[in-house]
């Protein structure tokens, strides 16, 4: 499925009763301006772009960022780099490399700064803000918001009340209509690519998508052979929500299936970000869940170890990953392959 086709989207007659009134004003907005021309050329040369070799790493040493948990979803600490095997399209490799759960990570909060998050509530920003004082001391965090491009607000620091400052600093008024999540994601890699270490996105987001079709392509290459761990959480929970309490006409009832099926298009595009590095996708229904997610991912930060190992061969092709760890029974996550690149000629 996917989200970037917009000659599927049509403007949608929603009575104004039928939704919550930034539901509403939030989908209202974006449908009239993926569905009028003049207004799409106008913004077509101020639209985010890349290109898929923006940058070009070779690689002669393969990261995998590695979570582990038992049974009953406990992390398990204290394994050693003896502890995993890693295959390189089936054959296993020497690990030369190994980060301990005690190494710094390197974590980025990607937020949406469109419309969406005029409506986010209170307790989301709280949510979040308590994340970035809650990870470890020495693990840098930058933030960085997207709507129409990205926008670095801070850039990493181990200083996390200036983080947090950053955070509550931020204008989520621009962009509206332009939620370019694909080429955003693939920008915020190409930033990363170069950094070594263990690195993670958080990313909060309606999942909502008006990048070109061609950038959703080149995304969903470069996030399955990145070395970045993506956790996403939706932040479309009140925004699909309709009213209570009154009966819906034919038109409205159809209105509503419409919106359905954009936020699950919207839902789907964050489960393949997410699931092809190796890292969850949350969809929190209310603070309570909000608070559990966060705590969960402060601990999936917290407990990631990093594998190393030297690829067989640079034939240009994507080479799928295989980690496993020392019991059977335990749940390893990892991302699923890489991209072998030569170096490049001169």
């Amino acid at each position: 499925m996917n989200s970037c086709s917009h000659s599927s989207f049509r403007c949608i007659a929603v009575h104004p009763t039928a939704y919550p009134s930034g539901a509403l004003f939030y989908l209202l907005g974006l449908f009239l301006i993926l569905n009028n021309p003049a207004s799409l050329v106008a913004q077509q040369p101020t639209q985010t772009s890349f290109s898929p070799n923006a940058i070009r790493v070779s690689v002669d040493r393969v990261n995998v960022g590695v979570t582990v948990t038992g049974l009953h979803g406990n992390f398990v600490k204290g394994l050693r780099r003896e502890d995993f095997r890693v295959f390189d399209n089936g054959v296993e490799q020497p690990v030369t490399g190994f980060l301990s759960i005690e190494e710094p990570a390197q974590v980025v909060l990607l937020l949406e700064c469109g419309p969406a998050a005029l409506f986010l509530k209170k307790s989301e920003f709280q949510a979040a803000d308590t994340f970035l004082g809650s990870i470890s001391p020495v693990d840098r965090v930058a933030i960085v918001g997207y709507s129409k491009s990205l926008d670095l607000v801070a850039d990493f620091t181990t200083d996390k009340t200036e983080a947090r400052t950053a955070l509550r600093g931020m204008n989520f008024m621009g962009g509206f209509g332009e939620l370019n999540l694909a080429s955003s994601v693939a920008a915020t890699l190409d930033w990363l690519a170069v950094l070594p270490g263990k690195k993670t996105i958080v990313l909060l987001s309606s999942g909502l998508e008006t990048s070109p079709v061609a950038n959703w392509q080149i995304v969903q290459q470069k996030i399955k052979t990145s070395d970045v761990r993506m956790l996403a959480v939706s932040v479309a929970g009140d925004l699909r929500k309709p009213a209570k309490g009154r009966k819906l006409s034919p038109d409205e009832r159809e209105d509503r299936k419409y919106v359905k099926e954009v936020f699950a298009e919207a839902d789907q595009s964050l489960r393949q970000l997410a699931e092809a590095t190796g890292g969850r996708v949350y969809f929190p229904k209310n603070a309570k869940e909000l608070v559990r997610t966060y705590a969960e991912i402060t601990q999936l930060v917290r407990h990631e170890y990093g594998l190393e190992f030297a690829p067989p061969s640079l034939d240009g092709r994507v080479h799928s990953l295989n980690v496993k760890a020392k019991h059977s029974w335990y749940r390893v996550e990892y991302r699923q392959a890489y991209l072998a690149l030569p170096p490049a000629s001169h």
